[in-house]
């Protein structure tokens, strides 16, 4: 990279430093686990989710007020991200955060398809993408799923949309495929090629999670093929193809070619919880960054660290409220948390 492209990234990675000091440590997850709901909410309602749980707890109460400050702080987080950053930086960080737009269309599409009421849908969306919060207000109090996608017509998410015949998992695929898409022609038409390299790490991370789905569910390979992502960095296209074409016992031996298997190598002889091999998978994605990001630190990456540390933090307290409220063992929620 360039001394001017290095210069360019100094102020945003600068902001982002601070934003990320302000995380909650790691440290403070085993400690919520022995708080009750009210301690964690109290907690979050006196650290950076403050303005968020004073706004919202005129509205909401227990685990709905938690659930709806923590997608609004989330959203604002990013949303300042694009405000404050400039050019190419501007650029990368939109074109990653339509994440945002993507769960948000899925979630909208699913709720519809199982008759979920507004608020429930509502509860589910982060309003951190292109799509803002009154956008997706009025897209979600369409009745049905046609009506949702005529009411996008005009975004560039209608191309994977309109040729819904009934199956979700097709236009949400179609949708991952164009959000990876647009990431790629974003990398490869920026001057930070560490950018890619990143990116191409997380489709090779998505398309494992695919295959261990896909093959514990029992799919034809050709099924298969047609879910997995072009673009990644180990898992070429021939990779791919060979290990969708596997038994499971075959593939899992077969990940031992790739770097990836290190983060599932301690438990590959009892691969029995999805959720556990995806937790993996999403903690060496956070390890990848981390540790990237520090070697190129006037880059993109730090930007992109603090995004995906930003997410991992909102997933993790989600996922302990949840647990309690539903009382699952304190093991299974440890288990299940990014750290």
């Amino acid at each position: 990279m360039g001394k001017s492209q290095a210069v360019k990234y100094a102020y945003i990675v600068a902001r982002v430093r601070g934003m990320k000091s302000k995380l909650i440590p790691k440290e403070m997850y085993p400690k919520f686990l022995n708080m009750d709901i009210p301690e964690i909410t109290r907690f979050i309602g006196e650290s950076e989710y403050k303005s968020d749980v004073d706004e919202l707890g005129k509205k909401y109460k227990g685990t709905d007020l938690f659930e709806h400050a923590l997608n609004q702080n989330l959203a604002l987080t990013y949303r300042k991200l694009i405000e404050v950053s400039q050019n190419e930086a501007n650029y990368i960080i939109t074109e990653y955060l339509r994440y945002w737009d993507i769960w948000n269309i899925k979630t909208i599409l699913r709720g519809k398809f199982s008759g979920a009421s507004e608020d429930e849908i509502l509860e589910d969306v982060v309003s951190a993408g292109q799509l803002r919060y009154r956008d997706l207000l009025e897209i979600i109090k369409i009745g049905t799923i046609e009506g949702v996608i005529a009411a996008l017509s005009k975004t560039p998410y209608h191309p994977a949309l309109s040729g819904y015949k009934g199956v979700l998992a097709e236009i949400e695929n179609n949708l991952d495929k164009m959000y990876y898409a647009g990431l790629i022609k974003a990398g490869e038409s920026s001057e930070d090629k560490f950018f890619l390299k990143f990116l191409k790490t997380e489709i090779d991370l998505k398309n494992l999670k695919i295959l261990f789905r896909m093959k514990r569910a029992g799919m034809e390979r050709e099924e298969i093929i047609k879910l997995l992502i072009p673009g990644g960095i180990e898992l070429k296209e021939t990779q791919l193809g060979r290990l969708a074409s596997m038994p499971f016992p075959e593939f899992v031996r077969a990940l031992e070619e790739f770097s990836y298997w290190k983060a599932i190598a301690d438990i590959s002889g009892e691969l029995t919880s999805l959720i556990n091999i995806e937790t993996r998978f999403d903690k060496y994605g956070l390890i990848n960054i981390t540790r990237i990001s520090y070697y190129y630190p006037l880059s993109i990456l730090p930007v992109l660290d603090y995004i995906v540390c930003k997410k991992m933090e909102v997933d993790n307290l989600r996922m302990i409220v949840r647990g309690k409220e539903t009382k699952l063992p304190e093991e299974i929620i440890k288990a299940h948390l990014v750290m």
